[in-house]
């Protein structure tokens, strides 16, 4: 096994830490509690930064734990992560394996010692090869001692996901698991008539997932999705565990699990509809629910809308597939989801429910809406002509590009394209923009994001 470049790494962590909007950045650094607070300067000298202070191997831990707290679950930070992620969960399983080989070799030697030793009694003969009584113990407790380290790597005290379903008890031992998914916070009533609070996790760990239920409301802030629990003392109904005020519950250390196993966690709290294709959607009947996959081609921008009782959010996007497009609108919390999604990627959205309007058919979200990306958008090297500037200001520039004869949408940062055309962040961006046009320029792109560009 190779062992991981820390230049490899280097490069990786950059392009991740450049995926986080300046929230999430933020974010990062209050996790990495090992980077002093002076030493926290631009991006671009980030990642030097935080590999000097945890190390290579350790930071790659430490930045997995950070993606899922923040959180960034989507392909494209865990894509250029979990190379490196595997990389050293192999190392590891090496490394165990190779201990174990030798604890296996220590017992094999010690048994053909005592097997020698044995025959050399029998036979009334004395040769140097016969080891002392102290020799003999010390053997014996290097192999005790290698099995009981083999023992505990192969961590005796614990039960997997898979073992607790098939053994339907945990007994006197402990699951540990990712909280992949967590329900709202949901009532019931007693037989007293008193009103009692419960919610559901989705969790897994590397062999299954397990839907869980916990009793009580105390618990509910505390864990979070993306963080990582021991479970014990838990009741077992069928397949699902339950988690009572007799349970104990515990942080503990990050469990890497597979996409697939964290989908399914996903689907045990809010079950995927029906997937079809955008076509059947559009013939479906009003206010069905179901799903889709296909390829974002659009992102609009966040509305307010005002309405007698209260003020909603939404954000619309078009979904297209080889049946046609359609658009979805999603509503409040729901918007979060399309954070780290841009056009070009390829998604599934679960749940949502069509809405025929004037013979036009949309889909909605609802409380069970979730968007799982498939596949992130290529990365393209392109000649673009900017004929229209949609808003500017010093952070961010959004504008029209004409490309290979159509006109897309596409943002980038205002510092790359001031420093491209030679403005300055001072005053109206967009004037000066206007000022300059037409614009030309070799860009590299990835969905509707500029990465780098320089005038053609």
């Amino acid at each position: 096994m190779p062992e991981i470049s820390e230049e490899g790494w280097k490069s990786a962590l950059t392009c991740i830490i450049s995926e986080l909007d300046a929230e999430q950045y933020n974010r990062m650094l209050e996790l990495l509690r090992k980077v002093p607070k002076g030493r926290r300067t631009d991006r671009e000298k980030t990642p030097q930064m935080i590999i000097e202070h945890y190390g290579v191997e350790d930071s790659i831990f430490a930045i997995t734990d950070a993606m899922e707290k923040i959180p960034r679950r989507d392909s494209a930070v865990q894509d250029l992560l979990r190379p490196f992620v595997e990389k050293l969960r192999n190392k590891q399983e090496k490394k165990n394996q190779g201990k174990k080989r030798k604890c296996e070799t220590n017992s094999e030697s010690e048994e053909l010692e005592q097997e020698s030793a044995a025959g050399f009694k029998k036979n009334n003969v004395v040769s140097d090869s016969d080891s002392s009584d102290e020799e003999q113990d010390a053997a014996a407790d290097q192999s005790k001692k290698c099995r009981s380290d083999t023992e505990q790597k192969v961590q005796k005290w614990r039960k997997t996901i898979h073992d607790l379903r098939t053994a339907g008890d945990l007994g006197d031992k402990a699951m540990i698991g990712k909280v992949v998914q967590k329900s709202g916070l949901r009532t019931y009533n007693t037989k007293k008539k008193m009103t009692k609070f419960f919610f559901y996790l989705g969790v897994a760990d590397d062999t299954a997932s397990i839907k869980v239920m916990v009793y009580g409301k105390e618990h509910y802030k505390k864990i979070e999705e993306g963080s990582h629990w021991l479970f014990r003392n838990v009741i077992m109904d069928e397949n699902m565990i339950k988690i009572t005020k007799n349970s104990k519950i515990a942080k503990t250390s990050c469990v890497v699990i597979s996409e697939e196993l964290e989908l399914e966690a996903r689907m045990l709290i809010y079950p995927q509809s029906p997937v079809c294709s955008i076509k059947e959607a559009k013939m479906s009947e009003d206010k069905k629910m179901l799903s889709v996959e296909g390829t974002v081609r659009e992102i609009r921008p966040l509305e307010s809308l005002k309405s007698k009782r209260r003020k909603k959010e939404r954000q619309d996007f078009r979904l297209e597939d080889e049946t046609g497009f359609i658009v979805i609108s999603l509503w409040g919390n729901d918007i979060k989801q399309l954070r780290g999604t841009s056009t070009g990627d390829l998604v599934r959205v679960t749940n949502v429910k069509t809405n025929d309007y004037y013979e036009t058919v949309s889909l909605n979200s609802t409380d069970f809406t979730r968007i799982f990306k498939v596949q992130s958008a290529n990365v393209q090297n392109v000649e673009i002509e900017i004929v229209g500037i949609t808003k500017a200001n010093k952070m961010g520039t959004e504008l029209e590009a004409n490309i290979n004869g159509s006109v897309q949408t596409l943002v980038v940062d205002s510092p790359l394209i001031a420093k491209v055309f030679e403005i300055k962040l001072n005053g109206n961006i967009e004037e000066k923009l206007l000022d300059k046009m037409p614009l030309s320029a070799k860009a590299k792109i990835k969905g509707s994001k500029i990465q780098n560009m320089k005038a053609a």
